[in-house]
């Protein structure tokens, strides 16, 4: 893996300018956009279609291994982000894994305030178990605030009596709105992105007044019990590192299948720089092995369904 790598993403993630005052969420929203979105990579087709009410791009590869199918739910605080911003990361997921991908547009905040995005989440989620998507063939993955979105999801399913998927996958989830984890504070020097203050304000926007520790909007503090083998990949390089090691630890705690990976000087959703850091292509081939790993689980001739590519 490469240092120099590492060190000229840092310096060129340093290098976004700073607003002396906080852009509206419509001003975040364009310079999201512009600063993230990548094309869908070649080999991948892509389709707009609906999904539990809500828009969704199909991201579909030319090489499909069995009936998996991938749902996606992005990240950018729950305030930003689309699945256009995040066509590239979910179509070379999808790619490596050689599994069809949804990618959900739930509402967002400050508009929607939470519990919109869950509900959402949700609906995306049944509607695919409606349609005749069997379980273990239903994998689910998402990044920092969908990484977040991803678990409750996954809880609001247990609770509505439906099945659980084969396995998640997050990056850098956001799985505590009270901020309560050190490296909060601890990281910010090291995190090229996001500072204490920027967190909070989209937990402001999510939440508002209602409450930061609800399992549903913090999973961290949720009772985990019943969920899917977990894959956990964050950077060491972040303010939201004691996130993921939180939410792990409380899923091995939850008697959960879960996999920590830190990946040493690495930023918030590393897995977005793939074809420029060896640590992102790297990261996203072993979490194509993870989902592809647990398809088909208890289903006779699952280990006859295709390796990821």
């Amino acid at each position: 893996m490469s240092r120099q790598q590492r060190d000229a993403l840092d310096a060129m993630l340093r290098s976004a300018p700073r607003s002396e005052t906080r852009p509206t969420p419509e001003e975040q929203r364009g310079g999201f956009t512009a600063a993230v979105t990548r094309p869908v990579p070649e080999g991948v087709a892509a389709r707009r279609t609906v999904l539990g009410g809500r828009p969704t791009l199909e991201l579909e590869p030319a090489k499909v291994s069995g009936r998996g199918r991938l749902l996606y739910l992005h990240g950018g605080g729950y305030v930003i982000g689309s699945p256009d911003t995040h066509a590239g990361l979910v179509g070379e997921l999808a790619r490596r894994a050689g599994l069809r991908a949804m990618s959900v547009d739930y509402r967002l905040a400050p508009e929607h305030p939470f519990p919109a995005a869950v509900d959402d989440g949700l609906a995306a989620y049944r509607e695919l178990l409606a349609a005749g998507t069997d379980p273990r063939d239903l994998v689910m993955a998402g990044d920092s605030a969908g990484g977040g979105l991803s678990i409750a999801t996954l809880l609001a399913a247990r609770e509505a009596g439906l099945p659980q998927p084969a396995a998640v996958v997050v990056f850098s989830p956001w799985v505590d709105l009270t901020l309560a984890g050190g490296s909060i504070r601890s990281k910010e020097g090291a995190d090229p992105i996001f500072t204490e203050a920027d967190v909070h304000a989209y937990a402001d926007l999510y939440v508002g007044a209602g409450d930061r520790a609800h399992p549903l909007a913090s999973p961290v503090f949720a009772d985990l019990t019943g969920l899917p083998p977990l894959l956990v990949q964050v950077g060491a390089n972040e303010v939201l590192l004691d996130d993921a090691v939180r939410l792990a630890g409380r899923a091995g705690a939850d008697d959960v299948e879960v996999t920590l990976e830190v990946g040493p000087g690495l930023p918030h959703v590393f897995q977005h720089h793939y074809g420029h850091l060896d640590e992102a292509d790297a990261a996203l081939d072993r979490a194509a092995r993870f989902l592809t790993a647990h398809l088909g689980a208890g289903r006779p001739g699952a280990d006859r369904l295709g390796p990821a590519r």
